[in-house]
Formats: structure tokens, C-alpha cells, sequence
């Protein structure tokens, strides 16, 4: 799904603003927040990507003014309430007032019905898919053409896996992009490298 998630290589929002040799957890709730989150992905009650999903489904707003920590409780909590573990009303109960949720999900989808084997020096072209469901695809990235430079082991097609739909593992391609091409007239010469699931891909001919 396109949403305020996806904002990596989008323009206007300034320098990327951070604090060097920043503490991981600032308040003891946070270390409890991450804690649970690793207990249900361990437990098996949650796969990482329903859980990156449940993030991307937050109202916007209440993504942009949370903290990381905030943002992976809230996805947890909408993950357990819609797997039946624990109501809306239980959580509100124990918080002591309102406990806002994500949007209900849409309906993912399963691999492209036919992908090709690539290797080292391929060009490919990045599909421009638009979806309603999760997706590892970034838009910055959509429709541009680069060259693929290696490929990581096979994993669960986020697309699927995040709606509990029944897929083929596939690889992700390690793609290099010009930076000139990805923001014409608008980045300095670089080069830029993303991992990008077979799915995604097409060969330039």
C-alpha cells in the first residue's frame, strides 16, 4: 500500500534529523513494548510482516506525531485484537482511555505468476505495481531501470505473507539505481543499491 510509511527518497522533508550514541529505549514501557512484540513473533502469534503492515495501516496523523515505540505497540495491539487475542474494550480497560488502532487491512496477493531468474550484470526494470495490501516495494523506485549486482536467499513474499495468503518463497535482488535516475535533475551522482523481491522485477530487453 502506498502510505505515510513510504517515505524514503521523497523531497521537502529536510535533512534526516538524528542524535549520536542515542539510547535504544528512552522509558521503561518501550523495552516492555519491544519485548512483547518479540515474544508474539516468537511465539509464532505474529510474522514480521503483518506486523510491518499493522504499522503502515495507522492513521497518518497519529504516524507521524508517534515514536518508533508507539508505532510497534499500536501495530501489535491491531494484530491481536483482529487474531481474537484480546478485545479493543480489554485494552481500553487496562489503559485507562482510548487505544487507537490501524485500519482494517485489505486483501494481499500472491507471487507474479511468472518471474524470471536473473544474474549479476542483468538490467531490470522495476514493475509499477500499485496494491492495496503490503508491499516491499518503495515508489521512489517504481518504473526505474537498474542493474542487478547479486541475489539473497529465498524468503516469503511480503505481499502474501502479511494477509496469511499462500505463496512460493522468492529471492530479493540487491538492484543498483543511479541516483540521477531515480531524481532526474534533482541528486547528485551516487549510486544506490535496494533489495528488491523477484516479484518486483522485469528484464529490460
Amino acid at each position: 500500500m502506498d502510505g505515510i510509511h513510504d517515505l524514503g527518497g521523497r523531497q521537502g522533508f529536510g535533512k534526516v534529523r538524528f542524535t549520536k550514541n542515542a539510547k535504544a529505549f528512552h522509558e521503561p514501557w518501550e523495552v516492555r513494548a519491544n519485548a512483547l512484540y518479540g515474544y508474539a513473533a516468537r511465539l509464532g502469534l505474529i510474522n514480521m510482516d503483518e506486523y510491518r503492515h499493522a504499522i503502515e495501516r495507522m492513521d497518518p496523523r497519529h504516524y507521524l506525531t508517534a515514536s518508533y515505540y508507539e508505532r510497534s505497540l499500536t501495530g501489535l495491539a491491531t494484530l491481536c485484537v483482529e487474531k481474537g487475542l484480546v478485545t479493543r474494550e480489554e485494552l481500553e480497560r487496562l489503559a485507562g482511555g482510548a487505544f487507537p488502532l490501524s485500519a482494517p487491512s485489505a486483501p494481499g496477493r500472491g507471487n507474479a505468476p511468472h518471474r524470471e531468474r536473473f544474474e549479476p550484470g542483468d538490467r531490470v526494470r522495476v514493475k509499477e505495481d500499485f496494491v492495496p495490501g503490503h508491499v516491499r516495494m518503495p515508489a521512489y523506485i517504481r518504473g526505474k531501470s537498474g542493474v542487478v549486482v547479486s541475489e539473497t536467499p529465498a524468503y516469503p513474499f511480503p505481499d502474501a505473507h502479511a494477509h496469511a495468503v499462500s505463496a512460493q518463497d522468492e529471492p530479493t535482488y540487491d538492484v543498483r539505481f543511479r541516483s540521477e535516475d531515480l531524481w532526474p535533475n534533482s541528486a547528485d551522482p551516487a549510486l544506490v543499491h535496494v533489495g528488491v523481491f523477484q516479484s518486483y522485477l522485469e528484464r529490460v530487453k
